[in-house]
């Protein structure tokens, strides 16, 4: 048998059917940033967006109501956070225009994501990480654009969650970019999204992850009445929609059905987020978004990129998409006093802890391969180090084939590592890890011959 090369393992999971797991270590920058979110703040971010009467797609673009103010507006706050970057933040409207295409656009319509760029300060890294909610809003029918549509959870609570991010990380460096973005047009058939997606395709952006935050602030359901603020959802599908039947024969050899980009990506969310979070689960749903409903990460997966939803756990349908109105003694309307703030912090805070882990880790170990020439009860993976960052080691990481989250961790400062499980009982992935501890996506080997 090959010499077996590790330092140390770390146990993860160890019982059964929780979420409880082993802290591997909180980088003290991250603990301090995000100590600064602010649930003042949060409720802040809120009460402005909802000051603009509707943010509907369709509603004004000039004047002081509308969508075309709260998106100046948003570009304010970013502006304001940028002078406290020493020059590494910017802020702009993405701005293009769409004609009626007779569904959800009737009229020419002036469209604009509104986007902070954190810019990396390694030259050498071109990885750029993205959060984003989206600004619009709606009440019942979602082809009015008159009527009052607060829409303080949908999506005020994604978009208030992202201005409070460019707040506090606006003050700290990362090797990587960063992207702040409040895109538009959800509501009308995710069209900002669609246009953000073909940008970072079209402009070759080495986007490596893409958290989207919708309806994150609320804690109790409309009618099996439960009131839980530990527990919120990350959606992430298995496999991408792109170019599918290309690697389906691979998919189908080495079962590999439950990792593609985006559920990597969600896993890494719910370890890094319990690990800086406290009071919180992450709870990993194994499909790409709800019954009924749709989200901004979709644009995103359908053009390869890893991307997951950030939603809260149990949803209050009498505050989403409703005119405002009182029936039967029920009060229907999406008004931020039916917001869970505390929660709304837990959830902003998943979202910073796991873009600073990523912007601060290496890039992604190159060139991944598992040892398939002999047939052995040992598993032997090699690697190349990152195109960039300084690297203090690598994980191996590992699970059972049925477990839903890596189980184990394996050190070693080679690039190479023999284990004592076989291939055929476990999946493996292996992960850059910097001096402070931040780790990289992990990547999973490609069976190849040594």
């Amino acid at each position: 048998m090959k010499q077996v090369f590790f330092l140390f393992s770390i146990l993860l999971l160890t019982i059964p059917n929780t979420h409880a797991q082993t802290v591997v270590q909180r980088d003290p920058a991250i603990s301090q940033m995000v100590a600064e979110i602010s649930e003042d703040s949060l409720r802040a971010h809120i009460d402005g967006l909802v000051s603009f009467g509707t943010r509907h797609t369709l509603s004004a673009t000039t004047g002081p109501q509308g969508i075309g103010a709260a998106r100046r507006w948003t570009l304010g706050k970013f502006q304001q956070y940028a002078r406290q970057s020493g020059g590494r933040m910017t802020a702009t409207i993405d701005t293009w225009t769409l004609q009626p295409d007779g569904r959800r656009i009737d009229k020419p319509v002036e469209m604009g994501n509104v986007m902070a760029t954190l810019k990396g300060t390694d030259p050498a890294d071109t990885r750029v990480f993205l959060v984003s909610g989206h600004i619009d809003s709606r009440v019942t029918d979602v082809m009015n654009r008159e009527s009052k549509a607060p829409g303080a959870n949908d999506d005020g609570s994604g978009t208030a969650a992202v201005i409070e991010l460019a707040r506090v990380m606006s003050k700290y460096s990362f090797p990587a970019t960063i992207v702040f973005v409040a895109v538009s047009g959800e509501e009308q058939g995710l069209l900002g999204a669609e246009h953000l997606a073909q940008r970072a395709l079209d402009e070759k952006w080495n986007l490596e992850a893409l958290l989207n935050n919708d309806i994150m602030g609320s804690n109790n359901s409309h009618d099996t009445r439960i009131i839980n603020n530990t527990v919120v959802r990350v959606f992430s599908e298995g496999l991408s929609g792109f170019e599918t039947d290309k690697r389906a024969a691979n998919v189908r050899q080495y079962g590999l059905e439950n990792d593609g980009k985006s559920r990597t990506l969600a896993r890494y969310v719910k370890e890094v987020g319990e690990r800086y979070v406290d009071n919180l689960e992450v709870r990993l749903i194994y499909r790409n978004d709800r019954y009924l409903r749709g989200g901004d990460h979709t644009p995103f997966v359908n053009r390869d990129f890893a991307a997951v939803r950030i939603t809260e756990m149990n949803e209050n349908f009498e505050h989403q998409h409703q005119d405002l109105r009182t029936e039967k003694g029920v009060e229907y309307g999406d008004y931020a006093k039916f917001m869970d703030f505390e929660y709304l912090h837990k959830n902003t805070a998943l979202n910073l802890a796991n873009l600073a882990n990523l912007a601060k880790a290496p890039g992604q170990p190159q060139n991944v391969t598992m040892e398939a020439r002999n047939l052995t009860n040992a598993t032997s993976l090699f690697w190349q180090a990152p195109k960039s960052g300084k690297v203090k080691g690598y994980y191996v990481l590992m699970r059972e084939t049925h477990w839903p989250f890596w189980q184990k961790k394996f050190f070693t400062d080679k690039l190479g590592l023999t284990l004592p499980y076989s291939k055929d009982n476990y999946f493996f992935a292996v992960q850059a890890v910097s001096e402070d501890g931040n780790e990289s996506l992990p990547v999973l080997p490609r069976p190849g011959m040594r």
